[in-house]
């Protein structure tokens, strides 16, 4: 079966750096709802558009196709006395950006009474190489859908 709209995809993948430094490589196979539905990057799509199970491919892309331009304005600097106690370096807070929208925060440093946090996702700014393998596609189904993502194993649980 060829990847098109509102079919399952099943993808074993890595994710390196430029330079091919390993960042992230899947353990369990990731699968994601094609067609459009924010389930994975759009270049991704585009890649796999018409393909099969077997299809190997290798894409190198700019930050701005992978998570987007670091965007310095979702660095915040405040009080330590404003977060819960056992705030640590590496931990994530939800809190809210200049438009008002939740947004996570990573902590990046703990300087005396001073806590750093960071708004970007952490590959913002990075590009990327995405070493993909399609090792399955179905048809999904309604609910799937419906719902905009995959259910089951290696998909979403409700």
């Amino acid at each position: 079966m060829k990847i098109e709209k509102n079919t399952a995809v099943t993808l074993q993948f890595k994710v390196s750096d430029a330079n091919g430094k390993a960042i992230e490589e899947s353990k369990e196979p990731m699968v994601y709802l094609h067609g459009g539905y924010g389930n994975t990057l759009p270049k991704i799509e585009e890649a796999l558009e018409g393909k099969e199970p077997g299809y190997q491919v290798v894409l190198q892309l700019k930050p701005e196709d992978a998570f987007g331009l670091r965007d310095e304005s979702l660095l915040r600097s405040l009080p330590k006395k404003q977060f819960p106690p056992g705030v640590k370096v590496g931990g994530q807070l939800e809190g809210h950006g200049d438009d008002g929208r939740v947004q996570v925060f990573n902590v990046m440093k703990i300087k005396g009474d001073t806590v750093l946090l960071d708004g970007n996702h952490p590959l913002a700014g990075k590009e990327l190489r995405f070493t993909l393998k399609v090792t399955d596609v179905r048809l999904a189904s309604e609910e799937e859908i419906a719902h905009q993502h995959v259910h089951g194993e290696h998909g979403h649980h409700h």
